[in-house]
C-alpha cells in the first residue's frame, strides 16, 4: 500500500510545475494548460485524502468530478476567448494582449 505523503509529494510537485508554467509562459494556451496541471493536482489530493480518511461517503470522488467539470468549462471558455483574441489581435502571447486599455 502507497503511504498517503506519496501522493501529496506528488501533488505538489504537479502544483509546482503549474504555479511556475502560470508565473513563466507567454502564451496563453501554455498557461490554460498550466491551470490545467494545478487542478490536476487537486484533484489528487481530494481523492488520496478519501481514500486515506477511512470515510463511508464518495465526498472525495464526488468533490473530484465537480472539479473535472469545472476545469472542462475553463478549457472550453478559456480556449474559446483565445481564439477570438486570436483572430482580432494575431497573437496569444499574454504579455502583447492590453484588451483592458483604451
Amino acid at each position: 500500500m502507497i503511504p498517503l505523503s506519496w501522493y501529496l509529494y506528488l501533488s505538489a510537485a504537479l502544483f509546482s510545475i503549474g504555479l511556475f508554467g502560470v508565473l513563466v509562459r507567454r502564451n496563453a494556451v501554455a498557461i490554460l494548460l498550466s491551470i490545467e496541471l494545478m487542478l490536476n493536482a487537486v484533484n489528487i489530493n481530494l481523492v488520496a485524502f478519501w481514500r486515506y480518511g477511512n470515510l463511508a461517503s464518495m465526498a472525495g470522488q464526488v468533490f473530484a468530478v465537480i472539479v473535472f467539470a469545472t476545469a472542462a468549462a475553463e478549457v472550453a471558455v478559456g480556449l474559446s476567448l483565445i481564439y477570438s483574441i486570436y483572430r482580432r489581435r494575431n497573437t496569444v502571447i499574454a504579455d502583447e494582449l492590453e484588451l483592458m486599455k483604451w
